[in-house]
């Protein structure tokens, strides 16, 4: 996937497993993500100074390089080992563990960085956590989802547990939870487990 990847399950117990065991070695391998323009684009449309959401930190690169560019950054994770680079690594990244049930709150941030992230959640609750990431975003605040392209869940090589999209469910999802799908991308990389997976990115507005 392009640029960083997030990690941030709430139920999956063998998937938080292999995250904190490959701690180290997933942090070196988002080390890209500072180049991601994916991420630059959401900065530069977060208003100036803006509170951000990371949701699924992961090591906090992306989190950090959003407090470097001056907003105000809640990171979260569901992983002790990702929360505690992130912290440790980063200064000006506030991170806290919690899971996507954890998500609350009205009108709080500018804008929330969910990328490859919600690919953990179960397909039968990413309409209450779209919506309630939607609740949580100011009206007009910027929305960010990437996701792994097909059908169906299944387990990868290491054993994380994924859940599918096809391009057109996802902005359907979005659309249904209250966001304006405004730009698209698509694209295939190499993943974790050394699997090259084909990706959805959607720019969403609240």
């Amino acid at each position: 996937m392009s640029g960083h990847r997030s990690v941030f399950v709430s139920a999956d117990d063998e998937t938080l497993s292999v995250y904190g065991a490959q701690a180290a070695r997933y942090a070196a391998f988002t080390d890209g993500s500072v180049d991601d323009p994916h991420l630059s684009r959401f900065i530069a449309d977060v208003v100036p100074g803006g509170r951000v959401l990371d949701l699924g930190c992961g090591p906090g690169a992306a989190a950090a390089q959003m407090a470097q560019a001056g907003l105000v950054v809640d990171a979260t994770d569901a992983v002790p080992e990702m929360v505690d680079m992130a912290t440790a690594a980063h200064p000006g990244v506030t991170a806290w563990i919690a899971t996507f049930d954890d998500i609350a709150g009205v009108d709080l941030y500018d804008g929330i960085w969910a990328n490859f992230s919600l690919l953990h959640a179960p397909r039968t609750l990413m309409p209450a956590h779209l919506a309630a990431l939607r609740t949580a975003l100011k009206p007009g605040g910027r929305f960010h989802i990437g996701l792994k392209t097909g059908k169906g869940e299944k387990r990868d090589a290491i054993g994380r547990l994924y859940t599918y999209y096809e391009a057109d469910e996802l902005s359907d999802l979005l659309t249904a939870a209250g966001f304006s799908p405004r730009d698209q991308w698509t694209g295939a990389d190499p993943g974790l487990d050394g699997t090259v997976a084909p990706w959805v990115v959607i720019a969403a507005n609240g």
